[in-house]
């Protein structure tokens, strides 16, 4: 059987797309989805993403991680999967769509930049040393001196796998401040097992984690990534973050046809 894909990547965090709307692809197949997003036997990404048609909106995302296992919500991925869906005509520049976390609305632009609405944010937890939140996938937040020189994966590893988080585990990010409205972070993904170049959910995460602890006082935050620039927006009602956006570049990579 050959499986027609597309490649995409939102700051450096890259993902094989395939269009399942006639729902011919095998997503039970752990094994196989793990051997496509391998970087040596397969196409190589961080994840791979399905697009499937849904009754109450555009289109509906599945999500896995390197691993093979569907996992929680993706923001880059949910930018890039919003890029691919208007290459294929299914939406123009506006849209609404379903994802394991819930509805989301997005709106591409024509300089390749995508704006994805995330969930809402109601509980922060602030701890003496970190920060735990989740805006759509778990997340801890942890600020570092030297973010550069920092050992990411051996330290994400250790808090990933920690009792702190059990078996689920978390995503980990480790932050420096740059100026009152601007952050650079570089994160350690659960299911990929190692840090990636972005995380879109963890972007938002260390945001609004900044926001909670009274590091900046902004509502439109820039995040420096190991692979680009990100924005997040939002509003804070109370306890609540909401009119959440995560905003940033979608980029068409390759596309191929691959047999399995």
């Amino acid at each position: 059987m050959k499986i027609n894909f597309n490649k995409y990547e939102g700051t450096g965090n890259d993902f094989v797309m395939i269009d399942n709307r006639e729902n011919l692809f095998p997503k039970n197949d752990v094994t196989l989805i793990e051997k496509l997003c391998d970087r040596r036997f397969g196409i190589g990404a961080d994840g791979l993403i399905l697009l499937e048609q849904d009754a109450d909106a555009d289109f509906r995302m599945v999500y896995y991680n390197s691993d093979g296992n569907e996992s929680s919500m993706c923001g880059n991925g949910g930018r890039c999967l919003v890029a691919f869906a208007q290459s294929l005509q299914v939406i123009q520049n506006d849209t609404n769509f379903i994802a394991t976390d819930g509805p989301h609305h997005a709106t591409a632009f024509e300089n390749g930049l995508v704006s994805l609405g995330m969930k809402a944010v109601s509980e922060v937890h602030i701890k003496e040393d970190y920060i735990f939140l989740n805006t759509g996938s778990p997340h801890h937040v942890t600020m570092v001196e030297d973010l550069v020189h920092f050992d990411v994966k051996t330290e994400g590893a250790k808090i990933r796998y920690s009792d702190l988080y059990g078996k689920p585990g978390s995503n980990v990010n480790f932050v420096k401040q740059l100026s009152e409205n601007h952050f650079a972070l570089r994160t350690y993904e659960r299911g990929v097992e190692d840090e990636t170049l972005s995380c879109g959910t963890g972007a938002t995460a260390v945001a609004i984690a900044m926001h909670a602890t009274g590091r900046t006082n902004a509502h439109h935050i820039y995040l420096e990534v190991q692979g680009g620039k990100l924005e997040v927006s939002f509003v804070k009602e109370n306890n609540l973050y909401t009119n959440v956006f995560l905003k940033g570049p979608a980029t068409f990579v390759f596309s191929g046809t691959i047999e399995i």
